[in-house]
Protein backbone atom coordinates (compact mmCIF):
# COMPACT_ATOMS: atom_id res chain seq x y z
CA UNK A 1 0.00 0.00 0.00
CA UNK A 2 1.26 3.60 -0.67
CA UNK A 3 1.30 5.80 2.11
CA UNK A 4 1.58 9.91 1.16
CA UNK A 5 3.96 11.89 3.37
CA UNK A 6 3.24 15.33 3.73
CA UNK A 7 4.96 18.07 6.01
CA UNK A 8 2.81 18.98 9.27
CA UNK A 9 1.47 22.48 9.86
CA UNK A 10 4.23 22.89 13.26
CA UNK A 11 7.29 21.46 10.92
CA UNK A 12 6.17 24.47 8.33
CA UNK A 13 5.62 27.20 11.07
CA UNK A 14 8.95 25.85 12.61
CA UNK A 15 10.33 26.56 8.59
CA UNK A 16 8.84 30.17 8.48
CA UNK A 17 10.17 31.01 12.08
CA UNK A 18 13.85 29.92 11.11
CA UNK A 19 13.50 31.94 8.00
CA UNK A 20 12.20 34.89 9.48
CA UNK A 21 14.81 35.31 11.89
CA UNK A 22 17.58 34.62 9.35
CA UNK A 23 15.79 37.36 7.47
CA UNK A 24 16.13 39.99 10.65
CA UNK A 25 19.61 39.44 11.03
CA UNK A 26 20.75 39.85 7.02
CA UNK A 27 18.65 42.88 6.97
CA UNK A 28 20.59 45.19 8.43
CA UNK A 29 23.74 44.26 6.68
CA UNK A 30 22.22 45.21 3.72
CA UNK A 31 21.10 48.41 4.76
CA UNK A 32 24.43 49.43 6.02
CA UNK A 33 26.05 48.39 2.70
CA UNK A 34 23.47 50.55 0.61
CA UNK A 35 24.30 53.79 3.02
CA UNK A 36 27.87 53.11 2.17
CA UNK A 37 27.03 52.64 -1.36
CA UNK A 38 25.39 55.89 -1.31
CA UNK A 39 28.27 57.85 1.26
CA UNK A 40 30.57 56.58 -1.51
CA UNK A 41 28.67 57.53 -4.60
CA UNK A 42 28.10 61.42 -3.18
CA UNK A 43 31.87 61.57 -2.37
CA UNK A 44 32.81 60.75 -6.25
CA UNK A 45 29.76 62.90 -7.87
CA UNK A 46 30.94 66.04 -5.18
CA UNK A 47 34.48 65.33 -6.60
CA UNK A 48 33.90 65.35 -10.10
CA UNK A 49 31.83 68.62 -9.47
CA UNK A 50 34.63 70.28 -7.86
CA UNK A 51 36.99 69.66 -10.68
CA UNK A 52 35.00 70.73 -13.67
CA UNK A 53 34.30 74.06 -11.49
CA UNK A 54 38.03 74.42 -11.23
CA UNK A 55 38.01 73.77 -15.20
CA UNK A 56 35.37 76.16 -15.36
CA UNK A 57 37.39 78.76 -13.38
CA UNK A 58 40.09 77.94 -15.93
CA UNK A 59 38.17 79.02 -18.48
CA UNK A 60 36.52 81.40 -16.85
CA UNK A 61 38.68 83.37 -14.39
CA UNK A 62 35.69 83.16 -11.71
CA UNK A 63 34.58 80.92 -9.21
CA UNK A 64 31.26 79.22 -10.05
CA UNK A 65 28.22 81.34 -9.47
CA UNK A 66 25.99 80.74 -6.62
CA UNK A 67 23.12 78.88 -8.16
CA UNK A 68 20.49 78.05 -5.52
CA UNK A 69 19.58 75.11 -3.89
CA UNK A 70 19.12 72.32 -6.52
CA UNK A 71 19.53 74.78 -9.13
CA UNK A 72 22.25 74.15 -11.95
CA UNK A 73 24.57 77.55 -11.83
CA UNK A 74 24.41 79.55 -15.00
CA UNK A 75 27.15 78.21 -17.37
CA UNK A 76 27.94 75.02 -15.33
CA UNK A 77 26.01 72.95 -17.93
CA UNK A 78 28.54 72.91 -20.23
CA UNK A 79 30.39 70.83 -17.97
CA UNK A 80 28.54 68.75 -16.21
CA UNK A 81 25.12 66.68 -17.07
CA UNK A 82 22.49 69.10 -15.86
CA UNK A 83 20.52 65.89 -14.93
CA UNK A 84 22.99 64.92 -12.30
CA UNK A 85 22.91 68.35 -10.63
CA UNK A 86 19.39 68.96 -10.60
CA UNK A 87 18.14 65.63 -9.79
CA UNK A 88 19.59 65.90 -6.81
CA UNK A 89 22.32 64.45 -4.37
CA UNK A 90 22.94 60.24 -3.68
CA UNK A 91 22.60 60.83 0.18
CA UNK A 92 18.94 63.23 0.24
CA UNK A 93 19.24 66.87 -0.30
CA UNK A 94 20.03 68.90 -2.77
CA UNK A 95 23.27 70.05 -4.99
CA UNK A 96 24.05 73.74 -3.99
CA UNK A 97 27.04 76.17 -5.11
CA UNK A 98 28.10 78.97 -2.53
CA UNK A 99 30.11 81.95 -3.65
CA UNK A 100 31.32 84.51 -0.76
CA UNK A 101 28.74 83.12 1.56
CA UNK A 102 28.52 81.51 5.15
CA UNK A 103 32.35 82.59 5.29
CA UNK A 104 33.86 81.18 2.59
CA UNK A 105 34.66 82.22 -1.15
CA UNK A 106 33.68 79.32 -3.09
CA UNK A 107 32.45 75.98 -2.46
CA UNK A 108 29.97 72.81 -3.81
CA UNK A 109 28.17 70.27 -1.29
CA UNK A 110 24.75 69.36 -0.63
CA UNK A 111 21.64 71.55 1.20
CA UNK A 112 19.35 69.54 3.12
CA UNK A 113 16.30 71.15 2.30
CA UNK A 114 13.86 68.41 2.82
CA UNK A 115 14.18 66.99 -0.20
CA UNK A 116 15.08 63.60 0.55
CA UNK A 117 17.00 62.11 3.24
CA UNK A 118 18.15 64.51 6.02
CA UNK A 119 21.12 63.64 7.34
CA UNK A 120 23.00 64.86 10.37
CA UNK A 121 26.39 65.13 11.26
CA UNK A 122 27.13 61.57 12.59
CA UNK A 123 26.39 60.53 9.21
CA UNK A 124 27.91 63.29 7.29
CA UNK A 125 30.89 62.73 9.32
CA UNK A 126 31.60 59.12 7.46
CA UNK A 127 31.24 60.83 4.42
CA UNK A 128 33.77 63.16 5.61
CA UNK A 129 36.59 60.49 6.37
CA UNK A 130 35.94 58.88 2.67
CA UNK A 131 38.06 61.90 1.23
CA UNK A 132 38.64 64.21 4.20
CA UNK A 133 39.86 64.16 8.03
CA UNK A 134 36.85 62.75 9.24
CA UNK A 135 35.90 65.84 10.96
CA UNK A 136 33.21 68.45 9.44
CA UNK A 137 34.21 71.40 11.28
CA UNK A 138 37.44 71.28 9.40
CA UNK A 139 39.21 70.70 6.16
CA UNK A 140 38.06 70.80 2.72
CA UNK A 141 34.56 69.38 3.26
CA UNK A 142 32.48 70.65 6.28
CA UNK A 143 29.71 71.61 7.49
CA UNK A 144 28.05 75.21 7.16
CA UNK A 145 25.40 75.74 8.36
CA UNK A 146 22.82 74.14 10.18
CA UNK A 147 21.71 71.55 7.60
CA UNK A 148 25.11 72.60 4.75
CA UNK A 149 27.67 70.38 4.06
CA UNK A 150 30.21 71.57 1.43
CA UNK A 151 33.52 70.85 -0.32
CA UNK A 152 35.19 73.83 0.32
CA UNK A 153 37.48 75.46 -3.15
CA UNK A 154 38.14 78.58 -1.37
CA UNK A 155 38.38 80.39 1.69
Amino acid sequence: MFVRRAFTLVEVLIVVVILGIIAAIVTPQFAGAADSTRQQTFVTDIQTFVRQAEIYRARTGEYLPDGGSGVLPIGFEDYIDAEDWENGTPVGGVWDSELNDNGITAAIGVHFDGTGATRNDAYMTIVDAIFDNGDVNSGVFRKLAGNRYYYVMAN
